[in-house]
């Protein structure tokens, strides 16, 4: 969660909501990025899914069986549905997303019993740190 934090730290730098993300597969990260929608001018940019893209895109693969996605906030819908497309085994998150999250706060897509994958779900690793994190952020904005 620290190389996430470290993303979501690099996003801030450069404008961006601070949110970061990894994707490892077999032991090793495969991707990191941070959030990009105002960079790429890509409302899809979140973190989540640039990292999706980019370790579908090394192992050949669009289904991500077996990797874990490591992000600092809770995804939103959006990023909870490209997880499912992409069979993603595991996600660990920091702090929830009262507003957007798609995990548990608002909506509960991982686990809706009509779907056909399920994702093993690991929350509130420094949840703290990355709540201060976005705090700080739009703090900064007001």
């Amino acid at each position: 969660m620290q190389l996430a934090l470290e993303e979501a730290r690099a996003s801030a730098a450069a404008g961006e909501v601070p949110i970061g993300a990894l994707l490892v597969h077999e032991g090793k990260i495969i991707a990191r990025s941070g959030n990009r929608t105002i960079r790429d001018n890509d409302p899809t940019a979140h973190a989540e899914i640039v990292v999706i893209r980019e370790a579908a895109r090394i192992l050949g693969n669009y289904r991500l069986a077996g990797t874990a996605l490591c992000v600092t906030l809770e995804p939103c819908s959006m990023c909870a549905g490209a997880m499912i497309q992409a069979r993603i085994a595991k996600l660990i998150y920091a702090a929830d997303d009262p507003r957007g999250g798609g995990v548990q706060s608002c909506f509960e897509i991982l686990s809706h019993p009509r779907l056909n994958h399920r994702v093993e779900v690991v929350s509130g690793v420094l949840a703290a740190e990355s709540s201060e994190l976005l705090q700080s952020f739009f703090a900064a904005r007001r």
